[in-house]
């Protein structure tokens, strides 16, 4: 099947599932389409132990969806720079120390946190998986892909919350900088894997992690500005090719960053947070224009929608592949392990508030809506996928656990955020 054909598909069950959940569910967009994939995949699931070769079929089908690929490739920059030029760029800058320190020091508890928790789990006899062969490497690893928070879906749950506008900052911030954090730090905890603890010196590894996040980082810079300045230099009139021109920048930069060896992830955010919709928001009354015309940030907010859309049936459709591997004492696990998810993002946002608290004013139970609220998502499950296959037998684990927490966070967490706000 050809990628119009697994184009076609997919946009026609967003559209279908987008109008049952407008009509009938009445969920939030993301919930709401990703348990319509679900249940689809629950009837494919059901009617395959029946009639095998329809199993088979859409299994094949759903195989020739290389997630990983079509996520980081193609789905990652357009959905974090669509993010990043929407979020309130002047209330980011002045709480930027915050959002810094929350999104650095939460990743790295947590993937340690995690990873060294989930290490302790799998040796215990009782669960039988001490089998499996998942070195203390390959749990960090776990820890650093379930560790930040997933933009995509957390953006599009705070849109719907009534937060203050300092609240919905600091937390869309967070997670579009802890997401770029999290990969630097499961990119060089692979490399630390792939290479060989005894064969890779703590010079190397600080070198290889500061050239990934700065360099990305500088690089987003560079091209943000000079993105604006030839944005401005041509008339907001010309909306078309204004439209152009970001998107060959969106696609461009990830090339640039993998032959450098950067983050394109923070490069994206950075070259988005240049371009933000609010940039000269304080200044219109002085006649100063926005980077582009009004309908530029349109197109990229229906752009955002249309692929967030794809993403969550995605994942829902994901459950038919990480289920082939399905062993009993998984699911044990995966109950502790959202336990354990859960509570070291909450320390690892308490501790951060708690220090800053000393010097900034935080809303009641910021630690609380900031955790509660940290979903995971498509990221997660990307890299979960994008693991080696040396893993052995452990990387089903892995996948498992990753894709119940998703779930864990997405529905459960999503639907009673507003409880907690």
């Amino acid at each position: 099947m050809g990628v119009l054909e697994l184009s076609t598909i997919l946009l026609c069950l967003a559209s279908i599932f987008s109008l049952i959940n407008l009509r009938l569910l009445k969920l939030p967009t993301t919930i709401g389409l990703m348990i319509l994939a679900l249940l689809l995949s629950l009837i494919v699931l059901i009617i395959g132990i029946i009639f095998p070769p329809v199993f088979q079929t859409v299994t094949s089908i759903t195989k020739e969806f290389d997630f990983s690929d079509l996520l980081f490739n193609v789905m990652l920059p357009f959905l974090l720079f669509a993010g990043a030029i929407s979020v309130n760029v002047h209330e980011l800058l002045k709480d930027k120390v915050t959002i810094l320190l929350l999104a650095s020091f939460g990743v790295l508890f947590s993937t340690f946190s995690v990873g060294s928790g989930m290490y302790w789990l799998i040796q215990q006899p009782v669960f039988g998986l001490n089998t499996l062969g998942l070195s203390y490497i390959d749990c960090l690893l776990f820890g650093s892909l379930i560790a930040p928070t997933d933009p995509i879906a957390v953006l599009a749950m705070i849109k719907k919350m009534n937060l203050s506008s300092i609240t919905e900052t600091r937390i869309a911030g967070e997670s579009l900088f802890n997401d770029g954090i999290g990969v630097v730090v499961f990119l060089t905890l692979l490399g630390i894997k792939e290479n060989g603890l005894e064969n890779i010196s703590a010079i190397e590894v600080g070198t290889l992690f500061i050239t990934e996040v700065f360099g990305g980082i500088a690089l987003g810079a560079v091209m943000g500005f000079f993105g604006l300045k030839l944005l401005k230099y041509i008339e907001n009139e010309h909306m078309e090719l204004e439209v152009l021109i970001t998107i060959s920048l969106v696609l461009l930069l990830p090339i640039i960053s993998h032959y450098f060896h950067f983050s394109a992830v923070l490069g994206i955010v950075m070259m988005g947070l240049f371009l933000n919709q609010n940039i000269d928001a304080d200044k219109e009354t002085k006649g100063v224009q926005k980077a582009m015309s009004d309908y530029v940030y349109k197109f990229w907010h229906l752009l955002d929608e249309t692929l967030n859309a794809i993403l969550f049936i995605l994942i829902g459709l994901e459950i038919i592949t990480v289920f082939e591997s399905f062993q009993i004492p998984f699911l044990f696990v995966s109950l502790l392990a959202i336990v354990l998810v859960v509570g070291s993002r909450w320390i690892g946002v308490s501790i951060p508030i708690t220090f800053l608290s000393l010097f900034k004013n935080f809303e009641k139970k910021t630690a609380l809506i900031i955790t509660w609220g940290g979903l995971r998502g498509g990221l997660s499950v990307a890299l979960a996928l994008n693991l080696p296959d040396d893993i052995g037998e452990g990387k089903a684990l892995i996948l498992f656990l990753t894709y119940v927490i998703v779930l864990f966070t997405i529905l459960v967490q999503g639907l009673t955020l507003k409880k907690i706000v």
